[in-house]
């Protein structure tokens, strides 16, 4: 029992991970609020689908990376590692995932042309996947900035 108990005062005091899961729960809170203003009704949805403003993804590694390096320094192995699976990720966002959203649109407009009788029915395709480039940008900044201020609160004024 000693042992379980060890292992999640491990994993409840690992703050990078608590940085990381903290950015990544704040940006989907945002998400509530940004489009509560865009769209001028709350909608529940947007914490839980992909895509969206700001990218929680990118600012969950980003908060992570920052967290490394704050923790074990920015010339650190680890930080590195962090860094460019940071890189990685919001590359993706961007990319691969962005550009299948663009597919899924078009595959269901032709979809829309084909079974416009409404005889038959096919599943549309998931069309919000990826990330424009601001989004991305924002979630970096909010996951850098969520960094700096829980490092700030933990260890410096502490």
């Amino acid at each position: 029992m000693q042992i379980l108990i060890d292992m999640f005062y491990s994993v409840i005091t690992n703050f990078p991970l608590m940085v990381a899961l903290a950015s990544m729960a704040i940006a989907q809170a945002v998400k509530i609020v940004y489009y509560y203003f865009k769209d001028g009704e709350v909608d529940f949805i947007h914490v839980i689908e992909a895509g969206g403003m700001p990218s929680a993804h990118s600012a969950m590694v980003s908060s992570l990376s920052v967290s490394i390096g704050l923790t074990y320094g920015w010339n650190s192995p680890a930080f590195a590692i962090c860094l460019i699976f940071s890189l990685v990720v919001m590359y993706d966002a961007m990319g691969v995932r962005r550009a299948a959203s663009k597919q899924a649109f078009i595959l269901n407009k032709i979809v829309d042309e084909i079974y416009i009788t409404g005889k038959d029915k096919i599943e549309k395709l998931k069309e919000i996947m990826g990330h424009s480039p601001l989004e991305v940008v924002i979630g970096l900044i909010l996951g850098i900035l969520l960094a700096f201020i829980m490092y700030a609160l933990i260890y410096v004024m502490i």
